[in-house]
């Protein structure tokens, strides 16, 4: 039963954590929803997410405030919910290259407002997590101890059984979608290539690097600075590793079932797309990406992928959020943002207050979509 009563019917476009995260919160306040996805569920960024949950290295500090709220609410869930295996709380583990000034001024920047970080080395790493090889780390290190991991492809399904429960109504494959407004300017559904069309009194544009697509059309421009991106998932190994790990040559993150999630950026000159629009990468590549992986990890076991997704990772061209109502089209909102994983239950939640109750969340001052329009 939903918490809350009122009779606003919500379109939410986007079934990647996001989108998912919204339509429950929204459906808790006793909204209408329905969630439109333009494929499968979860089959955009959120499945080929490292997802590591963090607020680390430099960013503007409303931005750290966010993502901290953003693990919050993820160490709420986790401290209800210990033995979930796909959400863990085990710590990062950093260094940057060649130098360790970078490192240095890094964990000095973290220090400086508050965020647990530990300057550790080789010598000292396995007092913060097991089965690191030392020899593949530099001098200096970060060991931030309150960070984790969760894997959204799981956490989407979870989040979906409320959504069912609540009443929401989903709809996959819906092709294309825009989101269509009255004679006022004001948004009123959305029509889709396959489902057609559906009223709504407000609609969530969540759809991640498609969001500014989306909106163009309403008059409303989001930089679009996406890249394309690849995760690897590996079979199964016997060498535990707790620690999500950012690395120069590898970021490594644990995986239910003993498997690991890898990815970077240094292989994308690699990846080419077809004629079709489908991404594709030389399987050499692949590999040469999980060989960097092993070289992190004690006795250096062998990686072998299970299977890799390549697409766009989300990020505004400016790198900060883009969430809230948009003032040019009212009833219609937007989530675009970078750290998906990081800010998918705060940001559902704050969206969804925003949307019931009508007043703009101070939390999202700073991330409006008309800051782009600004000189």
């Amino acid at each position: 039963m939903s918490l809350e009563n009122n009779e606003k019917r919500v379109a939410v476009i986007g079934g990647g954590a996001i989108g998912v995260s919204s339509a429950v919160h929204l459906l808790r306040k006793g909204a209408q929803v329905v969630l439109i996805t333009e494929a499968a569920l979860g089959s955009g960024a959120s499945g080929r997410s490292l997802s590591w949950l963090n607020s680390a290295g430099e960013r503007a500090l409303e931005y750290h405030a966010l993502r901290m709220a953003g693990i919050d609410r993820y160490r709420t869930l986790f401290a209800q919910h210990p033995d979930l295996p796909w959400l863990r709380f085990d710590g990062g583990l950093y260094w940057a290259a060649d130098d360790d000034r970078g490192t240095q001024a890094r964990h000095a920047y973290e220090s400086a407002h508050g965020y647990d970080s530990a300057l550790i080395g080789p010598n000292n790493v396995a007092e913060f997590t097991p089965n690191i090889a030392p020899q593949a780390m530099a001098d200096s290190a970060i060991f931030n101890a309150g960070e984790g991991w969760v894997s959204l492809p799981h956490l989407i399904g979870w989040l979906m059984e409320e959504f069912h429960q609540l009443g929401g109504k989903l709809i996959e494959h819906a092709g294309k979608a825009t989101v269509k407004t009255d004679g006022s300017g004001r948004a009123c559904g959305v029509v889709t290539a396959r489902a057609g069309e559906l009223a709504a009194d407000a609609v969530l544009v969540a759809c991640g690097p498609q969001t500014p697509d989306v909106v163009a059309p309403l008059g409303v421009t989001i930089p679009n600075g996406s890249p394309v991106s690849m995760l690897v998932t590996t079979d199964p190994i016997d060498t535990p590793i707790e620690a999500v790990m950012n690395t120069p040559r590898a970021a490594v993150r644990p995986n239910p079932g003993g498997t690991l999630a890898v990815d970077h950026d240094w292989y994308e000159e690699h990846i080419s797309r077809s004629a079709e629009g489908e991404y594709r990468i030389p399987e050499p590549v692949v590999q040469e990406l999980l060989d960097e992986a092993s070289k992190l990890i004690a006795g250096r076991p062998a990686l072998r992928a299970s299977g890799w997704k390549i697409g766009l990772k989300p990020i505004p061209g400016d790198g900060n959020p883009v969430f809230g109502g948009l003032k040019k089209v009212p009833g219609c909102f937007v989530a675009f943002t970078h750290s998906g994983a990081t800010l998918a239950l705060i940001a559902g939640e704050l969206l969804a207050d925003e949307i019931i109750s009508g007043e703009p969340h101070p939390m999202f001052a700073t991330f409006r979509a008309e800051r782009f329009n600004q000189a």
